[in-house]
């Protein structure tokens, strides 16, 4: 048995890019941007959906959106997705990148958020 629960929506941009798009979705959304020294890839725009982390990702890549499924076991989760017909892309630290058979990516990392957020909100899987 393990749990998961959708962690953050990403907005992926264009390295070059990404300064524009900040100032974009921030005013778009209303969500005065959080820079973080220990990601710089990554520009928070805090409380855009409650309980759910909404962030721009600076990308060698074209621009998209992809999704964060939190877990507490993320070799369980990752095998999960993979029976629903998800295919793996790639790994990077403790994140797996996988493409749903729509196309869409989505990554699936250890939780990140409050531990008792995560336990009160996540799914259990058997």
């Amino acid at each position: 048995m393990h749990r998961s629960r959708l962690h953050a929506l990403i907005i992926d941009v264009p390295q070059d890019a990404a300064g524009s798009a900040t100032d974009f979705w921030s005013a778009a959304l209303g969500a005065p941007p959080r820079h973080d020294a220990d990601e710089p890839e990554f520009t928070n725009l805090p409380e855009v959906v409650p309980d759910l982390v909404t962030a721009i990702q600076s990308v060698d890549d074209a621009p998209r959106y992809h999704v964060d499924i939190e877990t507490d076991d993320v070799r369980a989760e990752v095998d999960r997705l993979l029976a629903l017909g998800a295919t793996p892309v790639s790994q990077w630290q403790e994140c797996h990148v996988l493409r749903a058979p729509s196309g869409h990516l989505l990554c699936v990392i250890p939780v990140a958020s409050d531990p008792a957020a995560f336990a009160a909100t996540a799914r259990r899987w058997d």
